[in-house]
């Protein structure tokens, strides 16, 4: 059987591996738009110099050559034949028995007067937009970012590495708003204005001016605010990669629409990561690229409706981590801890945990996140919810042997 995987992501990648170790003779070929497999989640350590190309790679050098996988790089799908089975490209065709849309997101641009019609203005999604930032970075003054959320200050903490500072509009209140709650947020917010950067929160930007030449040279704001810039950097969202589709007949709605078992409504045709606007994680993209894999092979496997959201940020040295959700709801209860070394809280709905935030020491999370997913009550825990662990879930049955319960 021959399997064709659109995209080298971390949805495409795990597709791969999991086509391989249950399959060791089927063809599997990978149809990358990029040049070589790289992690997105690095890009800003490109942008610092920390990291080069050859090193952006999450697979082990050897993983394409081992697993005798096909790759194919700077590949642009231009469409899907369903009918025939063959997927379109510049230049030629490829078929396919079976066939998984990886392809992913990329940059949304909102819809601001004179943003698409003006120079270095940049998305961060791709190896060529941190190639772009950091090279313009060196000679620009005055560097904008639209958006304070993890992408947004990933590219303002690159900036910094090479001593640029940025300004960050955002039209919420508050940083990372999906991502923490406002009292772990602002640990960030104090850092990077320590280290030069300006925060303007609860504005957005409506126009951007341009030069003769079509440079950008500054931002206004909703606050009819003017703020020079040579540097406009994008990072309020992503969107499915979709373009290609168009005469396929595959259905789409906010992203590929897919069942429970990641199938198109195309036969023979799956999709998994971003590309299904099912979620936007790593962790997520990884699991239905397995997924996916299985049931391209045949081997009926659901997609478990148990996706929990998980966030792991690092700046300045302060490692923090959210699982589920981190803002309480009505009738919602909260447990919380706090010293100078680090912040913990979980938020109790009917006394089990649906989420949790650890600020500064992020270790136990496999703990959390399985009282979570597995909805454990911890009402009627003797002792305080921040000493229960894994070892609490051990008991004794009548013949005096350990078994495992998840119920603490």
């Amino acid at each position: 059987m021959k399997h064709v995987i659109i995209g080298s992501g971390a949805a495409g990648i795990s597709a791969a591996k999991t086509l391989r170790e249950k399959s060791t003779q089927d063809e599997i070929i990978i149809l990358s738009a990029d040049e070589f497999v790289y992690s997105r989640c690095m890009l800003h350590q490109f942008i610092s110099g920390e990291r080069q190309t050859e090193v952006l790679s999450f697979i082990p050098d050897d993983f394409l050559e081992k697993n005798n996988i096909e790759f194919r790089p700077n590949i642009a799908v231009t469409g899907i034949d369903t009918v025939n089975q063959m997927v379109k490209f510049d230049g030629g065709s490829e078929s396919y028995d079976r066939l998984l849309i990886a392809t992913g997101a990329k940059s949304a641009f909102p819809q601001i007067v004179g943003l698409r019609d003006t120079k270095n203005v940049y998305g961060l999604r791709d190896l060529e937009d941190a190639r772009a930032i950091r090279d313009k970075a060196t000679q620009s003054n005055n560097i904008v970012i639209i958006g304070a959320g993890l992408v947004g200050l990933d590219a303002a903490y690159g900036l910094l590495e090479i001593g640029k500072t940025s300004t960050i509009i955002e039209m919420s209140n508050a940083i990372l708003s999906t991502n923490l709650d406002l009292h772990a947020a602002s640990t960030y917010h104090i850092k990077f204005e320590e280290a030069g950067c300006a925060f303007h929160l609860g504005m957005k930007v409506k126009r951007v001016l341009s030069n003769a030449s079509g440079e950008i040279e500054a931002i206004v704001t909703d606050h009819d605010e003017r703020i020079a810039c040579d540097l406009l950097i994008v990072a309020t969202g992503v969107h499915p990669t979709l373009d290609f589709l168009s005469d396929s007949g595959i259905k789409t709605n906010r992203g590929i629409t897919v069942n429970e078992y990641l199938a198109t409504s195309a036969p023979n045709v799956y999709a998994a990561g971003d590309v299904t606007g099912l979620s936007e994680s790593w962790p997520s993209a990884v699991q239905q690229g397995e997924i996916a894999a299985l049931n391209m092979l045949g081997i009926e496997t659901a997609h478990p409706d148990t996706f929990l959201p998980k966030n792991t940020i690092h700046f300045f040295g302060v490692p923090s981590l959210s699982i589920g959700q981190f803002i309480p709801e009505a009738g919602d209860t909260k447990d919380s801890r706090e010293d100078r070394m680090r912040y913990q809280k979980v938020i109790l709905r009917d006394g089990i945990p649906v989420g949790v935030i650890l600020q500064g020491d992020i270790s136990r999370s496999g703990f959390w996140q399985q009282l979570i997913l597995n909805k454990v009550d911890v009402t009627s825990m003797p002792k305080s919810i921040w000493k229960v662990s894994f070892a609490d879930s051990y008991h004794i049955d009548e013949n005096g042997e350990y078994y495992w319960t998840m119920s603490v």
